[in-house]
Order: structure tokens, then sequence, then C-alpha cells
């Protein structure tokens, strides 16, 4: 059973900071990539980041400059550096990861979500 645990999140306000962490554990042979979604109310979810092992990253051009997602494959944890924030970053982060279970296929996981919310 794999599992994503996210932590991080909270009230900032208007140009501050907030750094995410995600967690995977279980029987974990591998993961390919860490992702981050935001859902705000009545908005679809978006993807904001993404990193793979290599460390490659890849941005929506909404937080492009201000967010940095990297990861600690060794910790199996990823991390989302959110920084100059606005009110419209506003909204439940989700972290997703591609993962190869031990003795199972590559598959898609997701954790259980966490709130940003950033004030003017």
């Amino acid at each position: 059973q794999v599992q994503l645990v996210e932590s991080g999140g909270g009230l900032v306000q208007a140009g501050g900071s907030l750094r995410l962490s995600c967690v995977a554990s279980g029987s974990i042979f591998s993961i390919r990539v860490m992702a981050w979604y935001r859902q705000a109310p009545g908005k679809q979810r978006e993807l904001v980041a993404s990193v793979t092992s290599y460390g490659v990253t890849n941005y929506s051009d909404s937080v492009k400059g201000r967010f940095t997602a990297s990861r600690d494959n060794a910790r199996n944890t990823g991390y989302l550096q959110m920084n100059s924030l606005k009110p419209e970053d506003t909204a439940v982060y989700y972290c997703n990861a591609q993962i190869f279970a031990r003795g199972s296929t590559l598959s898609d996981y997701w954790g259980q979500g966490t709130q940003v919310t950033v004030s003017s």
C-alpha cells in the first residue's frame, strides 16, 4: 500500500511564502514524477508544477518564477516552495506521484490535499 501525505499549507499574507511537503510511504520501488496540482473553489484542478526523478522541473505560467518544485529521492519526499504568494494562489494543493510499487506496475497516487489561503 502506497500513501502520500502532504503538509505545510496554511494562511499567509500576500507576498509571503509557504513550503509544502509530500512524503510517499509504503512498498515503493521508484517514483518517476512528483507533481503538484491545485483546485480553487468552482474551478477545475490544474497542474502547478512537476519534477522528475532526475530533477527536471516544469511549471504552469501562473507560478513560473515564484514557485520551485524539488524532491529528495532518498526520502521519497517532494517539496513545493511558494514565494511571492498572491490571493489567486488560494486553493487546495494536491500532491501527485507516479510510482512503481514493488511487484506492481506504474500507478498514479494522490495526497489528501492541503489548504493554502493567501489574504490580500
